[in-house]
């Protein structure tokens, strides 16, 4: 690939398109079943599976801490593994606008390839689309994904009075980050979005036969959108401790710059988890030891007061509701 820019050609079907297949992704996600080159995948599942889509639009594509492909990725694996289930096998689809330099191309590619050696996913097909300049802002990246059900009965529908509520890590980064780089905000410190592939830490909470009743990362609305929705799916209380909730002093900066909150901002490598209150300590030194997550941490807990709503504990002892966060607070953060 002489070329330095994808040209319409390389989504006409013809020896460009091909060069770029063969010699761009199949390089970096090179398997038997991809390289079968057919419409479709076939696989062999047994057993139940986890199936999801997601489209990544993300703006600015590169960021302190990852990249548009980074970010596909882990937001599909994880969105698996919110579910208990293994991420296996992937498809991704790109729309790429004409002018795109192939540079760049390049490093979101790798970056999607680091990500799917650290959980062993593969993907398995994919479709390349290129649009006229103008039609599209740089690239846009499609990732559906599907998992073996390792764990069954995940979900926000199964919250039990008496579950805590954990947290996996700090929260806000991903959201502040890509504020911080739109903006262009010099910080004195270095300020990165969480984005990460969060199976290897669950796999180890279900390897410990842990009985976790719901999980979920906490992307777009954050740890609020998060609890809300699993307050309202169970008809249950949720009380969280403010002070409990790790917020790293740059994202407290950039919330009180734009008068934002750190619990609405997004998160692409934080997840949420809810088990009976006397297997939290040990799920959080599983996290901590085996997991990388050395901020993990207790910070509420599930009962019947308040059905529906989430509760936010202040230092000085007051309460409010935390609501749902309203209209978007940053349009095309993952």
């Amino acid at each position: 690939m002489s070329d330095k820019r994808v040209q319409l050609s390389h989504g006409g079907g013809g020896r460009e398109m091909a060069e770029l297949i063969n010699k761009l992704f199949f390089d970096a996600f090179d398997n038997p079943i991809l390289r079968r080159e057919e419409d479709a995948a076939c696989l062999h599942l047994g057993g139940d599976c986890a199936f999801t889509t997601d489209s990544f639009t993300v703006a600015p594509l590169f960021f302190k801490g990852g990249d548009i492909g980074k970010l596909a990725i882990a937001g599909t694996v994880n969105d698996l593994a919110m579910m208990g289930a293994e991420p296996q096998y992937l498809s991704c689809g790109f729309i790429i606008e004409e002018g795109f330099e192939i540079s760049r191309l390049k490093q979101i590619v790798a970056s999607m390839a680091d990500a799917l050696s650290q959980c062993g996913a593969r993907i398995v097909c994919g479709d390349t689309k290129v649009v006229p300049k103008g039609c599209a802002d740089g690239i846009f990246i499609n990732t559906s994904g599907v998992g073996r059900i390792l764990k069954p009965g995940i979900s926000a529908h199964a919250l039990k009075s008496g579950d805590a509520i954990l947290l996996s890590r700090d929260i806000g980064r991903h959201g502040a980050a890509i504020l911080s780089a739109r903006e262009g905000l010099e910080l004195e410190s270095e300020l990165s979005s969480d984005c990460a592939v969060l199976w290897n830490v669950v796999e180890q909470l279900i390897a410990a036969n842990l009985e976790i009743h719901a999980m979920r990362d906490a992307t777009r609305g954050g740890l609020s959108a998060v609890l809300n929705e699993w307050a309202k799916a169970s008809n249950k209380g949720i009380t969280l401790r403010e002070t409990a909730i790790p917020v790293c002093d740059e994202v407290r900066g950039v919330c009180e710059l734009y008068g934002f909150e750190p619990w609405d901002l997004a998160n692409e490598g934080s997840f949420v988890v809810a088990l009976p209150r006397e297997l939290a300590e040990g799920a959080v030194e599983i996290m901590r030891r085996f997991g990388h997550c050395d901020q993990a941490c207790i910070i509420g807990e599930v009962g019947e007061q308040h059905p529906g709503k989430v509760v936010l504990e202040s230092a000085w002892g007051s309460r409010r509701y935390l609501d749902l966060p309203q209209g978007e607070l940053l349009p095309r953060i993952c």
